[in-house]
């Protein structure tokens, strides 16, 4: 570390690299006028423009900082710069260029990171990405929008109502004011602003764990069609009815119950041909489009789905739906425990861990990783602190933001790096190297356990079949992904008669055929690519020759879900996600099947 650098001067901090913007350094041109003072405030934003620039930024992000903070607060257009830049940031070689929406139990698409961000025009940024959805004017580095320039003037004028002092609170917090209103819509006039606060923070957070975009979605051509105007509208609409769906999500998020957390009382009744056999078990994000839940809901015998964040079975959360007529008492989770703290799954990483960083859970594990500048960008800027100083507040800022964003963790001094692959796996709960091997690529490994089961979740849910079936099971497995149900049931200790399992990934389905080799199952793995090819004349076959399905287990796409998809969020109408409906179809069939064979 460089003694000679001040802990406090961190104007100088290089913020961007290559892999995450692209950065333009055009030659700047300086008006001058022919008065001294205005010679001296062209030098002198010339000078501070030059030195932004230099850092890195766009020339036109440096111009509306300097615009919109003055001249002279060099910290202030700092944090405004972080806080914009972030927009048109990141690195897109950190996206699968291989992106296959049915190769999986669930698709993550990733939050808050457009990589194709720098390819949008100018006003469809503008339109679609800025806080409160206005373009004209800011005041510390937070954009305003009309109404709230007129609140703030009635503020001055002492005319307010109750409720637009609560909006204009609100906004003065840094919520957008269209979220504000739901805000206030759903928890009602009399809410105080706590309450309102709580519930737009639990909207924010819920959107930030979901899912990310996947890269071929962000391409110009995707754009919401129509003018600037109703793009926006579209957007709004979006948003508001992500916050909407969040209302409904349970807090904690621990479904009928988890190891650590039991509800006292728990009760359910189903409907008749939703009991009949065989058990099924379907998955998918939580925070979708209103009403989603809804529709499968439906779909599925009118069974409410149980929510569960899968923070209260490891070290890294997971929040997911899951809609099933499996029985909810007797239930056990696997033994021995996995850790369930950072510091209990990376031991090591204590001693480096800085006081500034509060977090002992990891966010959703992603498909893919940060990359190599991002870490070194990270470790060039806190070397720059003295030696025994906390960063400043700019900084930590910045690098909690993505150390949250990536999962990266310490592994020494002012170093943080991404997860391993076999750190992922234990994370999920698979055994170490069963990504591993096999001509599979280290990208792959990462994509493939990024679409995955969170295994000691689903074995939690699933242990109640072991007493059920103790001679073993068939199993029909639909996205089947790298076998995050089968790793479960065998972890459970259920033998796997037959396991008929259907995945579009070469990769994944490799990796399934490995581990049912490498763990000497006994039964017979049956592996098909297509669900929307499983016909009802297939299953007949399949369900004549093995005697039956015990178990339809499964999770359609969710790239038309995720509360990030502000592109093609198009609920179960999309084009990936409408797999959901080959789920129903398939389980209809098996059903029907087998009721007419007498196997029920």
């Amino acid at each position: 570390m460089d003694e000679n650098v001040s802990g406090g001067d961190v104007s100088d901090v290089d913020w961007t690299t290559d892999d995450e913007s692209e950065i333009n350094l055009n030659p700047v041109t300086t008006i001058v006028g022919n008065e001294e003072a205005c010679s001296s405030r062209s030098a002198s934003r010339s000078k501070m423009f030059d030195h932004f620039v230099g850092m890195g930024f766009s020339d036109k992000l440096v111009s509306k900082a300097i615009e919109e903070n003055g001249e002279e607060d060099s910290d202030s257009i700092l944090n405004w710069l972080l806080t914009f830049s972030s927009l048109e940031d990141s690195p897109p070689q950190q996206l699968s260029t291989n992106f296959d929406p049915c190769s999986s139990d669930y698709n993550e698409i990733f939050p808050n990171d457009l990589s194709d961000m720098d390819s949008w025009s100018d006003d469809e940024i503008e339109d679609c990405l800025k806080p409160n959805g206005a373009p004209n004017g800011a005041a510390n580095g937070v954009y305003r929008s009309e109404k709230h320039k007129m609140l703030l003037s009635l503020a001055a004028s002492g005319s307010l109502t109750e409720r637009e002092e609560k909006l204009l609170s609100l906004a003065d917090m840094g919520y957008p004011l269209e979220e504000a209103e739901i805000a206030l819509e759903r928890c009602g006039p009399k809410a105080l602003i706590g309450e309102l606060s709580d519930f737009l923070c639990a909207a924010q957070m819920a959107r930030e764990e979901d899912c990310y975009l996947p890269d071929d979605d962000l391409k110009p051509k995707h754009l919401l069609s129509g003018s600037s105007k109703s793009k926006k509208r579209k957007f709004l609409e979006m948003k508001k009815n992500v916050i909407e769906e969040s209302i409904r999500l349970p807090n904690p998020m621990i479904g009928y119950g988890v190891p650590s957390m039991q509800l006292e009382r728990v009760h359910r009744s189903l409907r008749d041909d939703a009991r009949a056999p065989p058990y099924f078990y379907y998955e998918n994000v939580a925070l979708t489009p209103k009403g989603v839940w809804d529709t499968i809901s439906r779909f599925l015998y009118d069974i409410e789905p149980e929510f569960v964040d899968s923070k209260f079975f490891s070290a890294c959360a997971r929040k997911r739906g899951y809609v099933h007529n499996l029985p909810i008492e007797n239930r056990f989770p696997l033994i021995p425990l996995p850790p369930l703290t950072i510091q209990q799954a990376f031991p090591l990483s204590k001693r480096w861990w800085p006081r500034w960083d509060p977090r002992d859970k990891l966010n959703c594990i992603q498909t893919a990783i940060a990359s190599a500048k991002l870490t070194e960008r990270i470790r060039s800027a806190l070397e720059r602190v003295e030696s025994e100083a906390d960063p400043p507040e700019s900084v930590q800022r910045y690098v909690m933001e993505q150390c949250r964003k990536w999962n990266l963790v310490w592994v020494g001094r002012n170093k943080v790096a991404p997860l391993e692959p076999d750190e992922v796996e234990m994370l999920l709960g698979f055994p170490k190297n069963h990504t591993r091997g096999g001509g599979i690529s280290r990208t792959d490994r990462y994509k493939s356990l990024g679409n995955s089961f969170q295994v000691d979740t689903v074995a939690y849910h699933l242990s109640v079949l072991k007493d059920i079936y103790p001679n073993g099971v068939n199993v029909l497995s639909l996205f089947s992904g790298i076998g995050g149900a089968e790793v479960a049931l065998h972890r459970l200790g259920i033998k796997l008669k037959n396991v008929v399992s259907i995945e579009k990934s070469k990769v994944n389905r490799d990796i399934v055929r490995s581990w049912w080799e490498q763990t000497n199952q006994t039964g017979m793995l049956i592996d098909f690519d297509d669900v929307q090819q499983f016909d009802d004349t297939r299953i007949e076959q399949i369900i004549g020759s093995i005697g039956g399905f015990d178990l339809v287990v499964g999770g359609s796409p969710c790239n038309n879900l995720a509360g990030s998809n502000r592109v093609s969020r198009d609920g179960l109408e999309g084009k990936e996600s409408s797999l959901f409906y080959d789920y129903f179809r398939i389980l209809g069939s098996v059903k029907s099947v087998m009721r007419n064979n007498r196997f029920a």
